[in-house]
């Protein structure tokens, strides 16, 4: 029951009602990463191409979805990583999830939530001021 309410009231926990009906009718499963991601094409979209969509496991998060998939699902690609055998290359890393508006969120120098000092003005600045 709560899975129902979550699809009928929310977005961004997994799937909606209307991608439940879509995927019921025009989706053909293709694969699922490592994180339980499930992707699906089928169907046309407006510029004549296979359409792609994944169905997330958890809270949507774009930036959850792998390299390999990624190619895929932008077209990049026509084979999926389910369909090769697909090893990520030495300098890719690991997923990590959005950390905006955490503790651990990044804060550049001279940020009002940064611990440090702001840097040095130099005297290549002049402030405008009115009637100057």
């Amino acid at each position: 029951m709560k899975t129902l309410l979550l699809q009928i009231f929310t977005w961004w926990n997994g799937q909606t009602l209307g991608t439940r009906y879509h995927t019921w009718r025009h989706g053909n499963r293709v694969g699922e990463d490592e994180s339980g991601n499930v992707y699906y094409q089928g169907g046309l979209d407006s510029e004549g191409r296979t359409r792609r969509w994944v169905i997330y496991n958890g809270p949507a998060e774009a930036s959850a979805i792998p390299a390999g998939w990624h190619g895929w699902m932008h077209h990049r690609t026509d084979v999926s990583p389910a369909d090769e055998t697909y090893a990520a290359k030495p300098w890719e890393k690991a997923h990590q999830r959005n950390l905006t508006g955490t503790g651990r969120a990044y804060r550049p120098k001279g940020s009002i939530l940064n611990q440090g000092a702001r840097p040095h003005v130099t005297g290549d600045y002049d402030a405008w001021t009115p009637k100057s």
